[in-house]
Parts: structure tokens; C-alpha cells; sequence
């Protein structure tokens, strides 16, 4: 196989997966990476159905699985346990045929001085979730669904620190009256400009409060500010709260036609989050015709 990140730039449109905690949801499991330990064959079935569908690439599911997190939530899991075994699933599935990122999500916690969280604690936890994530042989990290600019830069810092792979930098973006900001106040052209500049491979958004269609102006203001690959990754359209629990309910068919809005804006990697499944990224594939 040639390299990732010429696999991207050759390849017209690259379509990744979609939703790994809602798929584990919907089997009556917990959300989240312990299940690489837990239930193996769950997490493995899942990567299969999404490599079967016509995802190039597959991500480890490992969004949470960094020391602050894990220590936090009381999960009472090794660190490179996990993420070894998270690897190792996504790896095995992948076989010759398919990529695979190594995910990263945020720690949980706010840096100072919002929060108490210094950025040399941030910046060692990240690098300890790639270091293990490299050595389980992923072929590029995602740093996804981070809601802080400044802590998106610490995990790049750390990611080039352990690896000479691509780095996929997705932010998650809240509409506003004055326009879409993340949770903590930064601009779609602040992340891209800052992104860039930190050396990623590409950037986008991913998660939010946003459709398919409300992501392809996101995607259009990440065009303007860079030349870099733009990856759109949205929610199964907005989430719903029925009794105690949050659904997504838009149809693989309207999901794809949002994300051929993405694709028109400039959206070079696809795929979905929260409630999609491999019916939606099918779906993307039928009608992009890749």
C-alpha cells in the first residue's frame, strides 16, 4: 500500500467511516474504548461493516482513551492497553485493503486558566495515547471533536513528536448569531490559519450542533483560509432527546445528499458521526459514485 498521505492526495474523494459509540449503543453496550477490552468481537463486527460498505479508512476506537480521561471517569483501564487493543482491532480489520487513523479526543478538562489542566499535563497525555497508537501500527492520527483550539495545537505538538504520519485535525463547531465558533470561542478561519500553520495534513470539523448541509458552510469557510484537505464528518442530523435518550434520526439518503453539499464546498474526506451507520456512509458512496 503507498503511503496515507499519498493515498489522499491521488484519490479524488476519500470516505471514511462513521459512528463507532452510537453502533455500541445500539447493541445495548456502553459508549467508549473500553470495549476494546470488553467486547472485542462488538468493536471488530462494527470496523467490518464499515470496511464492507466502502470506507477507505477505519478509526480506532480510541476517542477518549487518554490518561486524563480514563483516570477521570474512573474506567480502571490501562492506557496502552486499550489503545494497543484498539489498534490491533481496527489493524486486523483493515488487512492490505484499508488505512487506519489512530483517534484522539480531548482530555475532558478545560487548560488554565479556565480550567486547572496545565498544557505540559495536557501535551504528555496526548503524546502518551499516540506513542501507544503508533506502535499498534495506525497510518495517521485523528485529533477529533476538540472543542479547544489550544488544545487541538497540543495534541499536533504531540503527535509530530511520536510519528512522522498524517495528522487529520477536526474541530467540533457551534452555530452563533455570530457565526460558528467552538464551544470555546474559536473561529472556523482562526483553527484553520493555526492548524495549518501547526503542520497538519488536513483539517475539518466534525460533531457539533450542525447538519449535513449547515456543515458544508463550515467546510466552505475552511476552503477560503487554506489549501489544505478538508474533512467534514457531521452528525446524522440533530440530535433528539426522547425519554433519556439522544437520537439521531435523518435517513442515510438526506445524510448524503448533505454531504454532497460538503463535497460541492470543497470537502475532500467524508464521513459521519454521532448516529450515523454504515447505511449512511453506503449512502455516501452510492451517490458520490466513488
Amino acid at each position: 500500500m503507498m503511503h496515507l498521505s499519498d493515498y489522499i492526495l491521488h484519490k479524488d474523494l476519500i470516505l471514511l467511516d462513521g459512528a463507532m459509540g452510537t453502533q455500541l449503543a445500539s447493541s445495548g453496550l456502553q459508549m467508549g474504548g473500553q470495549n476494546n477490552l470488553s467486547n472485542p468481537q462488538e468493536v471488530q463486527s462494527i470496523h467490518l461493516r464499515y470496511a464492507q460498505c466502502g470506507s477507505h479508512i477505519l478509526t480506532t476506537n480510541t476517542l477518549t482513551m487518554n490518561r486524563i480521561y480514563i483516570e477521570t471517569h474512573n474506567l480502571n483501564i490501562s492506557v496502552r492497553e486499550v489503545n494497543l487493543a484498539g489498534a490491533k482491532l481496527a489493524k486486523s480489520t483493515a488487512g492490505s485493503r484499508h488505512y487506519v487513523l489512530g483517534d484522539i479526543g480531548c482530555t475532558g478538562k478545560l487548560l488554565e486558566p479556565y480550567g486547572d489542566l496545565a498544557e505540559a499535563d495536557a501535551y504528555e497525555t496526548f503524546k502518551e495515547q499516540a506513542s501507544v497508537l503508533a506502535e499498534g501500527g495506525v497510518d495517521g492520527f485523528i485529533l477529533e471533536t476538540m472543542i479547544d483550539l489550544r488544545e487541538a495545537l497540543l495534541a499536533v505538538r504531540a503527535c509530530q513528536r511520536i510519528a512522522s504520519i498524517p495528522i487529520i485535525a477536526s474541530m467540533s463547531f457551534e452555530n452563533s448569531k455570530n457565526g460558528a465558533h467552538t464551544i470555546m470561542g474559536n473561529s472556523v478561519s482562526a483553527c484553520a490559519e493555526n492548524l495549518t500553520d501547526a503542520g497538519v495534513f488536513a483539517v475539518g470539523a466534525n460533531c457539533g450542533n450542525l447538519d449535513p448541509v449547515q456543515m458544508a458552510s463550515i467546510v466552505s469557510e475552511f476552503r477560503r483560509a487554506t489549501s489544505l484537505p478538508i474533512l467534514a464528518m457531521p452528525n446524522a442530523g440533530m440530535p433528539k432527546l426522547v425519554g433519556r435518550c439522544t437520537i439521531f434520526d435523518m435517513t442515510p439518503s438526506d445524510f448524503a445528499a448533505g454531504l454532497a453539499e460538503c463535497i460541492k464546498a470543497g470537502a475532500h474526506l467524508v464521513g459521519g458521526c454521532c448516529g450515523t451507520t454504515p447505511e449512511h456512509i453506503s449512502a455516501i458512496k452510492d451517490l458520490s459514485g466513488i
